[in-house]
């Protein structure tokens, strides 16, 4: 028997194989273009219908980890997102129930300055009533000026060679709604040639790849024991004796007052970093003065 899932999926993946690739691109712009007027509107109701839903629970998640409202946290953004006009289609992408199209051209994010030549990839699932926008990818090429020049030619190899520019054919599972934080965290992570997968609390999950990287605590902190768990691994391009740290941060809300150090595991370089490590903090009373206003 099918399930009604997997019959969801055959019902878009024979969609999507009845459309060209041009009919697919303006599928794709139409929907993205409907949702950037959502965006500027601050319309809820049309964010929620043009956004793919497990992007929703995500951005729903993070916003109330952040004591930040929801919806209206969504449409509180520095410059809405950039538009598509001058922008050229140089690559469609479709697989099962997922999509990906990629413009290239003079990316404006209205923040000043000259856009230069780059890529924008969007990403987008299926869904009922058709395609939800999932996100946003920009591909700087400051650093790639052969790949410009080989645009310039009509050499389009990189586009279509390179495994970010493909759509997934997977459809990430919609996340479990966190609760409102009570007192706003972030887990930091120092690991230059190492791979970290941590979680705090059992619901927060983060993994952090040969960076230096910050992500808020879903749930936050709670009163009382907070676990902190993590593997790491080793990648080929590390030595194994790079410096090594991960930490929390609860976020004070009272004005003035520096983020405070709840949890701390570093190793100085050349030591010897554990491949797991389970431990934690405990958020005493005193500890959540300094927190709350």
């Amino acid at each position: 028997m099918i399930s009604r899932m997997t019959a969801l999926a055959l019902v878009l993946a024979g969609f999507a194989g009845a459309q060209t690739e041009a009919e697919l691109a303006k599928s794709l712009s139409s929907t993205y273009q409907a949702w950037r007027q959502a965006m500027a509107q601050g319309n809820a109701g049309q964010w929620k219908t043009l956004t793919a839903p497990h992007r929703q629970m995500e951005i729903r998640n993070r916003l109330v980890s952040e004591k930040r409202p929801f919806p209206a946290g969504v449409f509180q953004l520095p410059a809405p997102p950039p538009a598509l006009g001058g922008l050229k289609v140089v690559h469609v992408s479709r697989k099962g129930a997922t999509a990906k199209v990629a413009y290239y051209g003079k990316i404006d994010f209205g923040v000043g300055g000259d856009p230069t030549e780059n890529f924008l990839v969007l990403s987008f699932v299926g869904g009922a009533g058709g395609w939800k926008y999932d996100r946003a990818d920009f591909v700087n090429l400051a650093a790639l000026p052969d790949v410009r020049r080989e645009i310039a030619q009509g050499d389009l190899s990189y586009v279509e060679e390179t495994p970010d520019f493909q759509a997934s054919g997977s459809i990430p599972r919609t996340p479990v709604a966190v609760p409102p934080a009570k007192y706003i965290a972030k887990i930091y992570a120092f690991c230059p040639g190492r791979e970290v997968e941590a979680q705090v609390n059992g619901i927060s999950r983060h993994r952090f790849v040969n960076s230096r990287d910050a992500e808020v605590v879903l749930g936050g902190a709670k009163d009382g024991r907070n676990d902190v768990v993590f593997r790491v691994k080793k990648l080929e391009e590390g030595t194994g004796k790079e410096a090594f740290t991960v930490r929390v941060y609860l976020m004070s809300e009272i004005e003035g007052t520096k983020p405070l150090k709840a949890y701390e595991y570093q190793v100085g370089e050349g030591g010897a970093v554990k491949p797991f490590e389970k431990g934690g903090f405990n958020l005493d009373a005193a500890t959540a003065k300094k927190l709350v206003p």
